[in-house]
């Protein structure tokens, strides 16, 4: 099976997982524990902090681990509640992951403001200027790559604006760490990522959170990270984490973004020459060099390509794994002016680092193939 998945979970790297197995026999103790066992844990996750500040830029007091992005997206709009005006709004673009936008409409209800995109996907800056001329939200909320197109967000000028307006900024940066350089992330005032996106294990993330603010916990128990975040700290989990995330910074630092950006341009050209109707999704705009995302030509609905392609030995997505399992329509790309019929035929390719251009190269070898047997299938179905 050729795995072309990986926004919505990445195979666990070589690395990572060597550091965890080691881990798991190094540190048993608890970090919170008194014996030299314990200690030991906890200066490993003081280590940690230190070195995921050195990537994201920042103060390693800033850093929270949590058990994902959704805990630490969840911890955030429950944080922002909490100190809110029972009156106060807040802002969140309309591509956000479920996660995001759930989460809000569960701590602020009908007070979400949803921010339009343009076409391709991109966050209205003209809108947020003039909005903030309005009112003054609790907090502004744009991820910083989307996980459905891929389509970069200008998070750094959102953030500038957030600051000039003294209005906290969060950017989920789930599906940028790892594939785009981390640095400056860490400038910003709440930060969500997972480890699991870039080949960290499963059931690990960081939440970047100013020491200074008084985070309401989401969790309560007991005091562990400074009384930000009760339960006993995912040591193995952690470390394996930062070594994912150091050996893809590693890869962008050696020049790998430039060779797959060109790998993923390749395919989208020869893909649209093979099949014309084929549409590019976020076509005129910088998108993560993983992502292709692509509404199919129009055949009969009955006939799934995620399920055709499957039983061909590929593994892709129609978009958000999260959102999976739902009959509506993708709400990014509804946001972006598609239709429901059109959402129904999109597909979601997403590699790696370790995704060889010979598997890209099947996949493009197979489209053409499957779409053929679709359109006759299609033509048999409708003579009877």
């Amino acid at each position: 099976m050729i795995y072309l998945d990986h926004n919505a979970s990445a195979p666990l790297l070589p690395v990572a997982r060597a550091v965890w197995l080691e881990a798991e026999d190094r540190y048993p103790g608890n970090p919170s524990s008194p014996h030299r066992l314990g200690a030991r844990a906890d200066t490993a996750l003081d280590l940690a902090r230190q070195r995921l500040a050195a990537v994201l830029g920042g103060s390693s007091h800033d850093l929270v681990f949590t058990s994902g992005a959704t805990e630490a997206v969840t911890t955030v709009l429950h944080h922002v509640a909490g100190d809110a005006d029972p009156a106060a709004v807040v802002w969140v673009s309309a591509i956000e992951h479920p996660a995001v936008i759930a989460s809000g409409r569960a701590y602020f209800g009908p007070r979400v403001r949803l921010m339009p995109v343009s076409a391709d996907g991109v966050v209205d800056l003209a809108w947020v200027s003039a909005q903030f001329a309005v009112e003054r939200p609790a907090l502004v909320a744009v991820m910083a790559a989307n996980n459905e197109t891929g389509v970069l967000q200008p998070w750094r000028a959102l953030h500038e604006r957030c600051a000039a307006a003294g209005v906290p900024f969060f950017c989920d940066a789930t599906q940028w760490c790892g594939r785009l350089p981390s640095a400056g992330l860490g400038a910003l005032d709440f930060v969500a990522g997972s480890a699991h996106k870039f080949g960290g294990p499963r059931g690990v993330g960081f939440l970047k959170c100013p020491a200074r603010v008084t985070l309401r916990p989401l969790l309560h128990g007991g005091s562990q990270q400074a009384g930000r975040r009760a339960g006993t700290e995912n040591v193995s989990g952690v470390l394996a984490m930062l070594a994912a995330l150091e050996w893809c910074e590693a890869q962008l630092a050696d020049g790998g973004l430039a060779a797959r950006l060109i790998q993923r341009e390749r395919f989208e050209r020869d893909l649209l020459a093979a099949l014309p109707a084929v549409r590019l999704t976020g076509a005129g705009q910088e998108r993560l060099w993983n992502t292709v995302n692509v509404i199919m030509p129009e055949l009969d609905c009955r006939q799934r390509w995620v399920v055709k392609l499957d039983k061909a030995g590929f593994a892709v997505s129609t978009g958000s794994a999260c959102a999976s399992g739902t009959e509506h329509p993708s709400h990014v790309l509804t946001a972006m002016g598609r239709s429901a019929a059109e959402a129904a035929r999109a597909l979601r390719f997403s590699g790696g680092w370790t995704t060889s251009e010979i598997e890209w190269n099947a996949l493009l070898a197979a489209l053409p193939r499957l779409h053929a047997e679709l359109a006759q299938a299609a033509a048999v179905s409708g003579e009877r």
